[in-house]
């Protein structure tokens, strides 16, 4: 039977190490069973898991090894894998990965040993680490960090881990989101957003009120509904009694006024230049919405239609209003017709009226939300802007476009 062994190798980065060190490794006829290697802040480092053929010279190979790292000032560490060991190895290989994103301002040691200790309490390890988030320059506090954790092993209660996730966030004031890795995480293809307060900052229905001179009684109703204290159909039908006879002039200047979410202007374009279709599907109205659309090139829309009436609103809308289920049917059928499986698809909102949306897709976010939706929802954003999305599908910033 083959011996294995693992080498592992540390020191200082020099170009032509890897190459002198595979070709020890070729000259032993050494056959690679598993091997990391990284090289960062001009420090190397490699993990080699290998299987030595019967007729090598087990001596002689460490001897080499021994050489090849005093010529280069590696420190090199052999060691032993008994067949048990290896076939432990194997099957923890096999066990399931979960990706954690932690999104902050800035990263303290303190959040990464808070992350730790949940994945050790959950009998998680962590395999890998790495920064996402352009380099930071020391003299210059940092607004956007990100930290991706790969981590490996069979939580006994997936639902409690994402609770425990979430209670350590708060705790911290960050976000932490994790997901299962498999390979749909960098094959989504359809992104949907919800418009009013996700898009844009304000609640559109709201900025209409004011203008209706009911502005305070529109908006306890609308922070009611977005709680999930309020059907939204019901909430919707009220609120849009109270804009009756409102000229329709006034469209025109709350759409010229309304501003977007912080990371919006860089999200949009960068999914597009991604190959990503993008959507709003909204409870809101199809005249911004398709403002918006215009503005951004976002790809489809689906929201309320206003009835006008002799250029004054009517308070009803025309058709079916969107609710939360008529968004989840909606966002289904936008993927049946993009030939996409749902968990290919993101969606992205921020109230009660998103959760069956972001509960049929692949990947669901609630961005900047109630507690009572975050605790709903399976991952969140609220410590950064939008764009902080490209993060949780696993995007590095220097790679973007």
């Amino acid at each position: 039977m083959a011996d294995i062994v693992v080498l592992n190798l540390q020191g200082k980065y020099q170009p032509t190490i890897a190459d002198h060190f595979f070709q020890v490794l070729a000259g032993h006829q050494a056959q690679i069973l598993d091997i990391e290697q990284s090289a960062s802040h001009e420090h190397f480092s490699c993990s080699a898991l290998l299987s030595l053929a019967d007729n090598t010279d087990a001596a002689l190979l460490f001897k080499d090894v021994v050489y090849f790292g005093h010529r280069f000032g590696i420190n090199v560490h052999i060691e032993p894998v008994s067949q048990d060991d290896y076939q432990r190895w194997l099957i923890d290989k096999q066990h399931p990965r979960y990706i954690v994103t932690l999104l902050a301002r800035q990263v303290t040691a303190q959040y990464l040993m808070s992350i730790s200790r949940l994945a050790l309490e959950h009998g998680l390890t962590i395999e890998r680490m790495e920064r996402l988030s352009a380099p930071v320059d020391v003299n210059t506090p940092p607004t956007v960090s990100c930290i991706e954790l790969m981590l490996r092993g069979l939580p006994e209660n997936l639902p409690q881990l994402r609770n425990h996730c979430l209670q350590v966030a708060q705790e911290l004031d960050v976000d932490l989101a994790i997901q299962k890795d498999s390979v749909y995480r960098r094959s989504r293809r359809l992104v949907a957003f919800d418009m009013d307060s996700t898009l844009i900052q304000a609640e559109v229905i709201d900025e209409l009120a004011k203008e209706a001179g009911v502005g305070a009684k529109v908006a306890a109703i609308t922070e009611q509904a977005m709680r999930g204290e309020l059907d939204f159909k019901e909430s919707f039908t009220r609120r849009m009694k109270l804009l009756k006879g409102l000229d329709e002039s006034v469209l025109a200047e709350v759409a010229e006024r309304l501003k977007l979410t912080e990371g919006t202007a860089k999200l949009i374009p960068t999914l597009q230049k991604l190959g990503y279709k993008t959507a709003i599907i909204s409870g809101g109205f199809t005249y911004f919405a398709r403002f918006l659309q215009q503005k951004l090139g976002i790809d489809y829309v689906f929201a309320n239609e206003l009835e006008i009436v002799d250029g004054k609103l009517t308070g009803e809308v025309i058709g079916e209003i969107i609710d939360g289920q008529r968004k989840a049917a909606l966002l289904q059928s936008l993927a049946n017709q993009e030939h996409l499986v749902m968990d290919q698809v993101i969606a992205v909102g921020d109230g009660a009226n998103d959760l069956p949306m972001l509960g049929v897709a692949g990947l669901g976010v609630a961005f900047r939300a109630k507690p009572v939706v975050k605790t709903a929802a399976k991952q969140s954003i609220s410590t950064l802007g939008l764009d902080a999305l490209l993060y949780l599908l696993g995007y590095r910033d220097q790679d973007l476009p």
